[in-house]
């Protein structure tokens, strides 16, 4: 499935976890690194996703899924090992018009998440669009080499430098950016 790659802005958004597991407990700390507000709806929890309630980081809806918790989330992730209940999950998402990732089942995904590098503003995403994630993170891993701390600096300069020239009503083209950005990397 070819996707558009897009960074989603989650930060004080609702999202949805169904499950309590691994896979979940994965899912929420993506989310929690964007400062979504995130649920958690599971009988169970892993010690880390129990942290994170006992935290107030997260909440949880004790018990199974029931029709109805998708309602008022932006997101909903649904990580659990049972085919019906993802089903459920992802045809309410879906009459409801929301975003649903259904993990292990790109055919059931509204949309993915890559294998991710950050260096302070700077995203760096890989992807398979789900068929692999395995070689995502290998890839990502084999980058994290490349794109040193000094990326987070090259980033900070190039986000001050662009606000002071459009403060100042300047703007310089793509091509005059991209010679600059060059003989700063030449530099490093």
């Amino acid at each position: 499935m070819a996707g558009l790659p897009i960074v989603l802005e989650l930060e004080g958004r609702p999202c949805l976890v169904v499950g309590g597991g691994a896979v979940a407990e994965r899912k929420v700390e993506a989310l929690l690194g964007v400062d979504a507000r995130v649920t958690v709806v599971s009988p169970t929890l892993t010690r880390r996703l129990r942290a994170w309630v006992d935290a107030r980081s997260v909440r949880h809806l004790v018990g199974e899924y029931r029709t109805g918790d998708v309602s008022g989330h932006a997101l909903v992730f649904v990580a659990t090992d049972d085919p019906a209940l993802t089903a459920t999950v992802v045809a309410e998402a879906r009459a409801l018009h929301v975003w649903v990732n259904a993990a292990d089942d790109p055919a059931r995904c509204d949309f993915t998440l890559p294998s991710v590098l950050r260096r302070g503003e700077l995203t760096v995403a890989v992807s398979t669009g789900g068929t692999s994630p395995a070689l995502a993170r290998t890839i990502r891993e084999e980058l994290e080499g490349y794109f040193t701390d000094d990326y987070r600096v090259l980033a900070d300069v190039a986000a001050r430098t662009r606000r002071e020239l459009r403060r100042d009503g300047r703007a310089p083209d793509a091509e005059t950016w991209r010679r600059a950005l060059k003989a700063l990397l030449a530099e490093r």
